[in-house]
């Protein structure tokens, strides 16, 4: 499972991060939204753990954008908020969580596991004559797992959450690669061509700047 960690207070950052990865998370960590926010495009995450109050815009306004770009990664906010004003802006811009600091770590790694054990129970998705297992990254054709490997998953999931607009390959290779990793042009066509091999009559290749999913 990984996970985002965004919290300004550098010292309760690096105790998450620390408690966190004992239990088994990986984690990337910011101190700022815009940093998140970059983050957010380039890699997939299982959770967001966001801080609302935080230099140059709040948390709420960070998952208000993500929201409405169309990711739909769970999300629980740390907060030293405690009105019902902010409680109720927190559930409306996007939340599944809300945790009031002081944070108690051990209630916290209960939320995280009964929001991920929802997401398992909830993250099936059908296409066509396909269904999708989102967890464990599977592509199945009648209960028969087919031979498709997890990032040209994620390159499925990111054209279908795209909703028919041309995502560039530069966008692809900022998420589905790390910084670092050698994403190149012949990489990404043997994750097309995979693909294609189901959904050739959806993956629609703008040339020259990238591909659409087409309904």
């Amino acid at each position: 499972m990984k996970i985002l960690l965004l919290e300004d207070d550098q010292l309760f950052n690096e105790t998450l991060q620390d408690f966190l990865e004992e239990e088994g998370f990986s984690l990337d960590y910011a101190l700022d939204p815009y940093t998140a926010l970059e983050l957010s495009y380039k890699h997939i995450y299982d959770l967001y753990l966001f801080d609302v109050n935080l230099p140059y815009e709040s948390g709420f306004d960070l998952l208000s954008k993500l929201r409405q770009s169309g990711d739909t990664t769970p999300a629980i906010f740390l907060t030293s908020r405690d009105d019902k004003a902010s409680l109720k802006e927190g559930f409306e811009s996007g939340a599944d969580d809300y945790m009031k600091k002081p944070i108690d770590l051990d209630e916290l790694l209960l939320r995280i596991s009964a929001l991920l054990r929802r997401q398992v129970r909830n993250e099936k998705l059908d296409i066509g004559e396909y269904q999708l297992d989102l967890r464990s990254k599977t592509l199945y054709l009648e209960e028969e797992a087919l031979d498709v490997t997890n990032k040209a998953i994620e390159l499925l999931l990111l054209l279908i959450q795209s909703k028919g607009e041309v995502v560039s390959t530069d966008e692809i290779k900022n998420r589905l690669w790390a910084a670092g990793q050698n994403a190149s042009d012949g990489a990404l066509r043997v994750y097309v061509t995979q693909l294609k091999k189901y959904f050739a009559a959806h993956i629609v290749n703008v040339r020259g700047i990238g591909y659409r999913w087409q309904a």
